[in-house]
């Protein structure tokens, strides 16, 4: 299982990349293995404030569909355009080109509350 050491994690299964107060958000290989095949990305909060753990979207997967949570309070500042034309680039690139939103965080220090890669691999074990 891939988990990259330099993002840190959700008790949700999403990664976060840290650039300074913003972000770069998707969801880790391992949910998107749990999901399956996913057929459809849906993120209308583009230009939201959202509280962390409110939902900022969803995925669609050939059986189910799983909602999306913010891992930190903050505003959504742009949405990844790929993924309506090729929500497949979840499944292939979990931790490049099938990121989900970029955000500029209320407070930085609330990154320091999401898990290493360490902390997020014991919880899937």
């Amino acid at each position: 299982m891939n988990i990259p050491e330099n993002l840190k994690y959700s008790k949700d299964h999403e990664w976060v990349k840290i650039e300074g107060d913003e972000a770069i958000i998707g969801i880790t290989e391992f949910a998107q293995s749990e999901l399956g095949d996913i057929v459809f990305v849906e993120i209308e909060t583009e230009g939201e404030e959202l509280e962390k753990e409110s939902v900022f979207g969803t995925v669609e997967a050939v059986k189910t569909v799983s909602d999306l949570y913010m891992p930190v309070d903050a505003t959504v500042l742009e949405v990844n355009p790929e993924l309506e034309p090729h929500p497949e680039l979840v499944n292939k690139e979990p931790y490049t080109g099938g990121w989900m939103i970029k955000i500029k965080a209320k407070n930085i220090a609330d990154f320091d509350q999401l898990l290493s890669a360490k902390e997020y691999l014991d919880l899937i074990k």
